[in-house]
């Protein structure tokens, strides 16, 4: 193994798992702004306001995204597989 490979491996393996959560994290991120907007013209600051919604949020993205999350990490996993079995790296 090389180094070029191994760092070549360590960025398609970061790149894999952003791709995947940012739809989540997208998720996440709207939910909180609207929130936190809400929170700011209502002078309502309650924590569960906060949280709740956006594990509903995320959740919810979780479970749309699910079978395209599926198909993204398991074409990866069969890729490096695939170079784990090749005699010459």
């Amino acid at each position: 193994m090389t180094p070029e490979f191994a760092t070549w491996v360590c960025k398609e393996t970061i790149y894999t798992a952003l791709m995947v959560a940012t739809p989540m994290l997208l998720a996440g991120l709207v939910v909180g702004i609207v929130i936190s907007l809400f929170q700011a013209v209502t002078q309502i600051h309650e924590m569960t306001l906060t949280f709740i919604p956006k594990i509903l949020a995320v959740a919810t993205v979780m479970l749309f995204t699910m079978p395209w999350m599926m198909r993204v990490v398991l074409g990866f996993t069969r890729h490096i597989f695939s170079l784990i079995a090749s005699p010459v790296m």
